[in-house]
């Protein structure tokens, strides 16, 4: 036998070391002493130093079967892509219609949640190549078709990767998991199996099966695929894997509830001003139900794991304990987390962003009416939908008249800070104060927080403004078409100039000896209108050129509009590195790209095949030999020069000259000049 002194845990090691030194010399229990047969360890997997398992853990790998074994569960992950900012977008980002066919939900990981997880982002899946869009491989795997291909949209369970604790979640039909979220099958892709094991998985012994393996002693550690693997998991019978699975899927319904008042998720039914009117929302009871529910899943499989109650208690409370308190889950990303733990909402703040969504028919204010009844809820592996069951359906009428811009302009129809009051008194909300003060300086901060994940940015309202931020349009990201900007200048900008210049006349009219209170009228009125000009200039000179196409992703979209953010320094900043690395070439595979330089992105579609792919170029330039292999053509079918003309505008051209050589916007109360 051999003793082991663990003092990781103490914060004086010098005094704990000495207090078990005495502790051995007396033969007296301290739990940070250890007697353990070495040749116990190899009884587990990898043979890790862990000599702070009771016996049972021991007993555990030898008597049940590997995760991945036959009969039991398949456990596989793919290869990374290496190339995030162009293959995913955020399942709000591309055309609602598009994300069923083209763009899959795309398990990448995430914090830590057990039994349910919205994905939140989407990969496009080309279906004839049976990949990734453009993808055609990595330098460590020049393959076009991904890892574990013939797993992707089945039902399965997934987990992240690498995170600050273990938890296992339904993965719905229809998705594909990532390198960092990898999945867990069953041969035939039953409910209930899945979700019993979702059950073990997440239950206190299956994890301090896997953490015995690692010889944990960090936070933050790497579940590989090949941990979860060999991790043992019983044989389950008819009854046991039945009342697993009803308490998992119970499990997954109280989080799924729960979520339905978070505005990006897939869930999202109403904010939580407004929620508990459809009589099924009380979080504070269904996280008593929850952990409840946990409890009794824990005691079924400690005793599918052959554990005793004394075996238990060393667990629940013995030396053991320290040990998974230590590995406990806490909500903070580490390093590889793919989206940040958000700090709940104030419920005002969510009320006034769901009104805002009603105001420009994103969501149906219906929902919020007294008496209506809560959309049916999904099972847990349904696929996901193109929309949350707030969101307006096609033919609904909305609540205003959606012509895809409104304004931050008082008495105009179509004035945002109005018509969000207008749905709070239609649903019979208290009406906040100040709301267009908060619209006008706290909205767009809010809402890009909100609907910023997976290290992307995607507002999809668009606030553009004057300088001062005194006047602003806001644009529905969803609605935006190639004459949105043509429509800013007839039917918003120009009238409002000429409505403030006739205010400004009317001022010099009135005061021809102006006081110190008239002059400042009169100097504001210049600004103003000053301001309003110069966005104009700026919509103006981005109409010509203005194709959106949100497959691209809001931030290469919005790029050529860094100019109109100068409101909102840290987008604005954001907006112009894009704008400037699709200047330099460095999204080439982007229609953006295309558009406004077919003369540098044509050529490249010629030695770049993922480009040509991107591009639909790929047979001009690109054949497929007998034996499967792609090659460049010696001819191409069609010439460089000749694709060159025909995606060539010239007044996009010349609208995009004009652009880079447009002097630097005014900075507010400044007329700082300088090149583009």
């Amino acid at each position: 036998m051999t003793i082991f002194v663990r003092l990781i845990s103490e914060k004086d090691k010098f005094a704990g070391l000495v207090s078990a030194c005495k502790s051995i010399r007396l033969s007296e229990q301290n739990d940070n002493v250890f007697e353990v047969e070495t040749g116990s360890f190899k009884k587990i997997p990898g043979a890790p130093f862990a000599y702070w398992v009771a016996p049972i853990i021991h007993s555990a790998f030898q008597s049940f079967p590997a995760m991945q074994s036959e009969g039991t569960a398949r456990v596989c992950s793919t290869n990374p892509l290496n190339a995030d900012f162009r293959f995913i977008r955020l399942w709000w980002e591309p055309e609602q219609e598009k994300v069923k066919a083209d763009w899959r939900p795309w398990a990448k990981g995430g914090a830590f949640s057990a039994y349910y997880y919205d994905i939140h982002t989407v990969i496009n899946w080309s279906n004839s190549r049976h990949t990734y869009l453009g993808f055609t491989g990595t330098a460590n795997r020049p393959l076009e078709r991904p890892a574990s291909v013939q797993y992707f949209f089945r039902p399965g369970l997934t987990w992240p990767r690498r995170t600050s604790g273990l938890s296992f979640r339904v993965m719905p039909r229809g998705c594909i998991f990532a390198d960092k979220g990898p999945a867990i099958f069953v041969d035939d892709d039953s409910t209930e199996s899945l979700l019993a094991i979702s059950s073990i998985a997440n239950s206190t012994v299956f994890k301090l099966l896997v953490e015995t393996q690692l010889a944990r002693t960090e936070l933050a550690q790497s579940f590989e695929v090949g941990l979860i693997q060999q991790t043992p998991l019983p044989k389950l019978d008819i009854k046991s894997t039945k009342r697993l699975s009803s308490l998992a899927w119970r499990a997954w319904s109280i989080k799924n509830r729960n979520d339905s008042i978070e505005e990006t998720s897939h869930a999202y039914i109403l904010p939580k001003a407004l929620r508990s009117r459809l009589g099924d929302f009380d979080p504070e009871s269904a996280d008593v139900e929850y952990k409840a529910l946990q409890e009794q899943i824990d005691d079924i499989v400690f005793e599918l794991y052959g554990f005793s109650e004394a075996d238990r208690a060393e667990v629940r409370s013995g030396p053991m304990a320290k040990i998974i308190e230590g590995v406990a889950p806490i909500d903070v990303p580490d390093e590889d987390a793919d989206d940040i733990v958000q700090i709940p909402i104030n419920q005002t703040d969510g009320l006034l962003s769901w009104a805002v969504g009603v105001a420009f028919g994103r969501f149906d204010w219906r929902l919020a009416r007294a008496g209506s009844a809560p959309p049916p809820e999904p099972e847990p592996f349904d696929e996901f939908p193109s929309k949350s069951p707030a969101m307006l359906l096609e033919k609904a009428e909305s609540f205003h008249s959606n012509i895809g811009f409104m304004v931050d302009d008082l008495g105009h129809p179509h004035d945002l800070a109005k018509v969000v009051e207008e749905v709070l008194v239609r649903v019979e909300a208290s009406v906040p104060l100040e709301v267009r003060s908060w619209i006008t300086h706290k909205f767009f901060s809010f809402h890009l927080n909100r609907y910023s994940k997976s290290k992307r940015k995607a507002p999809i309202y668009w606030q553009l403004a004057t300088a001062s931020g005194t006047f602003s349009v806001w644009l529905y990201g969803p609605a935006v078409t190639k004459d949105t900007f043509f429509r800013l200048q007839q039917d918003v900008l120009q009238l409002k100039i000429t409505s403030e210049e006739r205010a400004l006349a009317d001022l010099l009219q009135s005061s021809r000896e102006p006081s110190s209170r008239e002059r400042q009228e009169i100097e504001s009125q210049e600004r103003l209108l000053e301001e309003l000009k110069q966005l104009a200039d700026e919509v103006k000179r981005v109409a010509p050129l203005w194709d959106p196409n949100l497959d691209d992703g809001t931030v290469l979209t919005m790029a050529p509009l860094w100019r109109m953010v100068g409101h909102h320094k840290p987008w604005q900043k954001e907006l112009r590195a894009r704008w400037d690395e699709l200047q330099s070439g460095k999204h080439d595979w982007s229609h953006q790209a295309m558009h406004l330089w077919p003369e540098r992105v044509v050529p490249k579609c010629a030695e770049d095949r993922s480009l040509a792919i991107a591009h639909e170029l790929e047979d001009v330039f690109w054949f497929e030999s007998e034996c499967g292999k792609w090659a460049k053509r010696g001819v191409p079918t069609r010439t460089v020069s000749e694709i060159v003309r025909e995606r060539t505008s010239d007044a996009v051209k010349a609208a995009l000259t004009e652009l880079l050589e447009a002097p630097e916007p005014a900075a507010t109360g400044s007329r700082a000049r300088r090149k583009a």
